[in-house]
């Protein structure tokens, strides 16, 4: 059997019929998979789940609202970078309508149940998205995010959930919900393909794209903020985030404790003040024209919440603004040096039986620690962190989320690294068991550079347009020296130097072995490709130059291009 074919019998054999909106024919992602493995790619046979608030050709988009559908021309940039990088959309997930929820149960499509207890929540509004990935049926989903729906469900189902920076990406093909803040995201099981997938989906850049300016490591001794107090977090759950607490002093970095008082009071002006006018600018006439009919679908609670949202005027929205700024201020005060606030992702895991009793209390708990993200311009990255021992005798899937200013997102990706959280998510023994396959991820290459095409040079598109995508900072070993090369652009030469060499500084980029063989093979002289050693002893292939080249080039003094 193949891989597709085992997905769609994971998907059968689940009955979670509440997952997809609309599921692919399997003979048309079979035959996609397999145009997927030849043509090659970063993301060659992984498969791609979406929410079915973002646009895929051909497929209705129905932000979980099917008088509200249309069948889009073309795919959303998001995902036509990770379908362009190989990825094999499965089909489109369920979600809270309108991405209005962070619980999973208000869609008409039914409620999105927990991947492992059927009784709780999934966490919204990326409900689908999130089980997708949890229970195997996709490799990596879409999400979105305003208020922690691409935190939230990672949380719960023990994933991986990257929320970027605001603007960074695209959201040209998203149905908004509050469009100054929404956020394409995406889950993955593990850390290392979740980056693979964002660094992808970065081709598709928004009005704030990442720059040479951005960070891509964390300080050596990092400083972490942590709440001074846990608000609304379970009892069980404090000793969960209390070891999470330990891990990171043991990983070497530096707690302090903040105060989350200004950072909880943003939290509320996204649904309780006239930051809420968002939504209704977002959807809110199709819902009050829709109010009366019967067959459109709509979710009561969140006609409820975007009807509700058209009462402010615009002075209660330029008060509100003033006071998120005042507010942003003093958590930043709060915040100082720390390089990352660590939060719990959730601060509990309700069932969804205490959802339908008290549906608008529930879904603003667990909204604690993710609320004000955005509004604060931060990034997030949300990680499983463990287990925990509920007094029912099941287990509650523990996760964490790290947070940090804009365009700090490799930061976090670096922290959570160094942290080893743990890359999978644990089942009860009567749950489905995630298959393996052995092409889960294809091939790649990792390629060391160290010039004008390090992120944001002049000479990057020729990474990125074959697929590559950004993986980390490097560091030569002390045998290396730069030259400057006569070219058109200006680049360096990479010259080993055991005499005389030192430290340089570069990256490393990861691409398909294709894509490097037609990269080396329209690479101009005196450029060439070879074995660099780095500073941890590995040896990875790297730009070089051939030896004339680098006799006659101007020395060049500094480590870094």
């Amino acid at each position: 059997m193949t891989k597709i074919d085992d997905i769609y019998a994971a998907i059968r054999d689940a009955d979670r019929p509440e997952v997809f909106i609309t599921l692919r024919p399997q003979a048309d992602v079979a035959r996609d998979y397999q145009q997927s493995l030849a043509s090659g790619g970063p993301l060659a046979g992984v498969t791609l789940a979406v929410k079915d608030n973002v646009d895929v050709a051909g497929l209705p988009t129905t932000a979980a609202c099917p008088g509200y559908a249309y069948v889009p021309d073309a795919d959303a940039p998001t995902v036509a970078a990770l379908r362009k990088a190989g990825a094999v959309v499965i089909g489109k997930t369920n979600l809270d309508q309108f991405a209005t929820g962070l619980v999973g149960t208000r869609s008409p499509y039914g409620a999105v149940r927990d991947s492992r207890r059927p009784d709780r929540i999934s966490g919204g509004s990326s409900s689908g998205s999130a089980v997708a990935v949890a229970l195997g049926f996709a490799d990596i989903a879409i999400g979105t995010d305003t208020a922690g729906s691409g935190r939230v469900p990672a949380g719960l189902q023990g994933i991986v959930g990257v929320k970027p920076t605001v603007g960074a990406l695209s959201t040209v093909g998203v149905v908004p919900a509050c469009a100054d803040y929404d956020v394409p995201t995406i889950f993955a099981a593990d850390l290392d393909l979740a980056n693979l997938a964002t660094g992808v989906m970065a081709e598709a850049t928004g009005e704030r794209p990442f720059d040479r300016a951005t960070r891509f490591a964390a300080p050596e001794a990092p400083v972490i903020a942590v709440p001074a107090e846990l608000p609304e977090l379970d009892d069980r759950w404090r000793g969960a985030f209390s070891d999470a607490v330990a891990a990171a002093e043991a990983a070497g970095f530096t707690i302090k404790t903040v105060d989350l008082t200004p950072f909880l009071a943003a939290a509320r002006l996204l649904y309780d003040d006239a930051l809420v006018s968002e939504r209704y600018d977002a959807v809110g006439e199709f819902i009050d024209s829709a109010a009366d009919s019967d067959d459109v679908g709509l979710d009561p609670v969140v006609a409820q919440i975007v009807s509700k949202a058209s009462g402010y005027t615009a002075v209660d929205l330029l008060r509100a603004r003033r006071r998120l700024a005042e507010l942003r201020a003093l958590a930043m005060d709060q915040w100082g040096d720390a390089t990352a606030l660590m939060v719990p992702t959730a601060p509990f895991h309700p069932r969804i039986d205490e959802v339908v009793a008290d549906p608008i209390g529930v879904n603003s708990r667990m909204g604690t620690y993710t609320n004000f993200c955005n509004l604060f311009d931060l990034c997030g990255l949300a990680v499983p962190a463990g287990v925990v021992d509920e007094a029912d005798g099941t287990r509650s899937q523990f996760g964490i989320t790290l947070l940090a200013g804009a365009h700090e997102d490799a930061v976090l990706i670096d922290l959570a690294r160094r942290l080893r959280v743990s890359p999978t998510n644990s089942r009860d023994s009567a749950s489905l068991t995630m298959p393996t396959w052995p092409e889960r991820v294809a091939p790649s290459v990792e390629l060391a550079v160290f010039g004008a095409h390090m992120a944001g040079g002049p000479l990057t598109h020729e990474l990125s347009g074959r697929g590559a995508r950004w993986s980390r900072e490097v560091r030569t070993a002390p045998s290396y020296r730069l030259v400057a090369l006569d070219t058109t652009p200006p680049k360096p030469g990479l010259i080993r130097d055991v005499g005389a060499g030192c430290v340089i500084e570069g990256e490393s980029w990861v691409l398909s072995p294709a894509a490097l063989g037609e990269f080396l093979a329209a690479l101009p002289q005196p450029m060439m490709l070879g074995k660099v050693e780095l500073a941890d002893g590995d040896w990875v292939v790297g730009f070089g130059c051939d030896a004339q080249a680098g006799e006659s080039g101007r020395p060049l003094e500094r480590t870094r291009w």
